[in-house]
């Protein structure tokens, strides 16, 4: 199980006895296939409580109904279980309330289960599964922590489904730390070495989630629909539609959002029955995004609300950011600037909050790590520190000549151990200033660039000085990656950057918002001069050229430009407001610079129009 435990499945596949849906046309195969699957579980059925225990245990993915009704019926005699089956007992219902989403909860029963239990395997699966709860509900240090301690007594595990719980914990738990090489080494451990009972079903889904999260995926490899039927083969529906919900995202993202809703729609109903929210949540976000894409604003507007009415209170998540996003488009397009603006705080809100979550995931990923590696040299300090007490003992009784040299030797282990602590250090620094900063194009991320101009812009309002806001949007960039490739894509990217910074002042705050589209931050500058500013950078932009392994693709750029004389010292409102300027550089034609007062002027009072720069492309 994990916060977004999404896995695939083929909507033409029937649970039972491998009945097809052409047989639903012929009565008489029909009820050959019902008295066939009753025979057969009726069969399997247990009745022993340490049966029962097991077989619920095996169905809570595959058949999740069944196996709520199971620990319901064990619970009611629970005075009736021997300790161990009890034991068991508790640690089932821990795991259906952290997958009913209440986390806090199911961690405080998995940790009684930890500190209670004589058993050694069920510690250890209880651990792994709290390593996941302690994951989504973001306490990241503490699971990263317990994570550091599972993987310790992985190699001590002689249960192999128990190994395979712990493999796959570990997997999800790397993956939302970024960490998608290390999570795809133990899903492929998890391939070669599953269980009795147990398919390459998980295993694959990890990997395969694990590639697609690394944003490496170019196009939709036939491994993910050999990974739908083995999920499918094996019952485990749940898993196959968590799969499905890549396939889906990956198909919005390459321009293909038809085939996206056929493939939302035809496991919707399974997803429903299996009441697992984050994936009530991330469907119902995938299938607004594809309808908005498509034009269908209604259906996009109702599957938007689904999306957070299924979202887990009082979380920041992707899918929430997401129907935030198409609501606040909706609601822009049929001109209800209120409802427009509300929606884009709400989504600004969830998408900062969701970014702060990854950062937050991947520094606590790393401070973990760090600690387990202070603590190895610690020990390894400790044992050098024991070993010197002896040499010193010794030192009684050898000669002068020796005893320089075991002093020699002292003071190397020491400048050893203290290079190695400096190295860790400037590791740690290190990844705490990349993780400021964007993987492409080295300057501010998102999240950096707000903080940093939401701090100037404070500073400008108590010395009353000005300041504006420009937002870049590179015109048909999305033809440039259609038609040249992604390769060029980055390299555009890339090139505008430069050509931008050659424009900046050292206070000035520059920042890729996210695809093509950039911002920057002018502190102390008027209205005037930051569109003479503007307009520098655009004829930059469209003037300078491109070197031969770009291909020769000619780039402009639309600006939009807003200050606080106008619109004030709130990063939000500057944000819309330049939009704004900027929808209204694209509608008259591109390549052009647009202010945020003369879009006002042109409009009636209250009839503000917000948009995203790269709407138009």
């Amino acid at each position: 199980m994990r916060g977004r435990f999404q896995w695939l499945a083929s909507p033409n596949t029937m649970r039972a006895a491998g009945c097809t849906r052409r047989a639903l046309w012929r009565p008489a195969l029909v009820l050959a296939c019902l008295l066939f699957a009753a025979c057969a579980f009726g069969k399997a059925e247990p009745t022993d409580p340490g049966q029962l225990l097991a077989h619920a245990d095996k169905i809570k993915t595959i058949d999740h109904p069944q196996f709520v009704q199971i620990i319901k019926d064990l619970a009611a005699r629970s005075n009736s279980l021997q300790p161990t089956q009890l034991g068991y007992l508790r640690f089932l219902e821990a795991w259906q309330v952290a997958y009913s989403g209440d986390y806090d909860v199911g961690g405080r029963l998995l940790t009684q289960v930890i500190d209670k239990s004589d058993d050694p395997v069920l510690r250890f699966r209880a651990t792994a599964t709290l390593v996941n709860i302690l994951g989504i509900g973001h306490r990241y240090d503490e699971a990263f922590a317990r994570l550091s301690q599972l993987l310790d007594q992985l190699p001590t595990i002689n249960d192999a489904t128990a190994r395979f719980q712990g493999l796959g914990e570990a997997a999800q738990v790397l993956i939302a730390a970024g960490q998608y090489d290390q999570a795809a080494s133990y899903a492929e451990q998890m391939i070669a070495d599953y269980p009795k009972g147990e398919t390459t079903c998980k295993g694959m889904v990890f990997k395969l989630h694990a590639l697609f999260k690394s944003g490496r995926l170019q196009s939709l490899d036939p491994a993910f629909a050999e990974g739908v039927d083995t999920c499918v083969a094996a019952g485990e529906i749940l898993v196959a539609n968590t799969l499905r919900a890549d396939i889906a995202a990956f198909e919005i993202q390459q321009g293909a959002s038809r085939e996206a809703i056929t493939l939302l729609q035809a496991n919707y109903a399974d997803v429903r029955r299996d009441q697992y929210p984050s994936l009530m949540s991330q469907f119902d976000a995938l299938l607004a995004q594809a309808y908005w894409e498509t034009g269908d604003s209604e259906h996009a507007r109702a599957s938007a609300i689904s999306a957070i009415n299924m979202s887990i209170k009082s979380e920041y998540t992707e899918p929430l950011s997401m129907a935030y996003d198409v609501l606040y488009r909706i609601a822009k397009e049929e001109g209800n600037t209120r409802a427009a603006l509300d929606y884009h705080e709400q989504f600004m809100a969830a998408d900062k909050g969701h970014l702060n979550d990854i950062t937050a995931r991947t520094l606590a990923y790393q401070m973990v790590r760090q600690q387990v590696e202070d603590k190895k040299i610690q020990l390894f300090d400790l044992s050098r520190r024991n070993q010197i007490l002896q040499l010193q003992q010794e030192l009684d009784r050898d000669a002068v000549k020796t005893s320089r040299t075991y002093i020699v030797l002292l003071l190397f282990l020491l400048a050893s151990i203290g290079f190695l602590l400096y190295r860790l250090r400037r590791s740690q620094l290190r990844f705490m200033r990349l993780a400021r900063r964007d993987g492409l194009t080295g300057i501010c991320n998102r999240q950096h660039f707000v903080d940093e101009a939401t701090q100037a812009l404070r500073y400008s309002a108590k010395s009353s000085r000005s300041a504006c806001l420009i937002l870049i949007d590179l015109d048909h960039f999305k033809t440039i990656n259609d038609t040249h490739g992604h390769a060029v894509g980055d390299h555009v990217l890339k090139r505008t950057v430069a050509v931008c910074q050659r424009h900046l002042r050292s206070r000035d705050v520059f920042g890729r918002l996210g695809g093509e589209e950039f911002g920057i931050l002018f502190p102390e500058c008027g209205a005037e001069q930051a569109l003479a500013r503007a307009e520098e950078i655009r004829q930059a932009i469209a003037e300078v050229p491109l070197d031969r392994d770009a291909g020769h693709v000619m780039v402009t750029a639309s600006l939009g430009v807003a200050s606080a004389e106008r619109s004030g010292y709130n990063l939000h409102r500057l944000m819309v407001d330049a939009d704004d300027a900027l929808y209204r550089a694209k509608r008259e034609g591109r390549n052009r610079v647009a202010s945020a007062s003369s879009a006002a002027s042109e409009q009636p009072p209250g009839d503000l129009e917000i948009s995203y720069a790269g709407e138009l492309g």
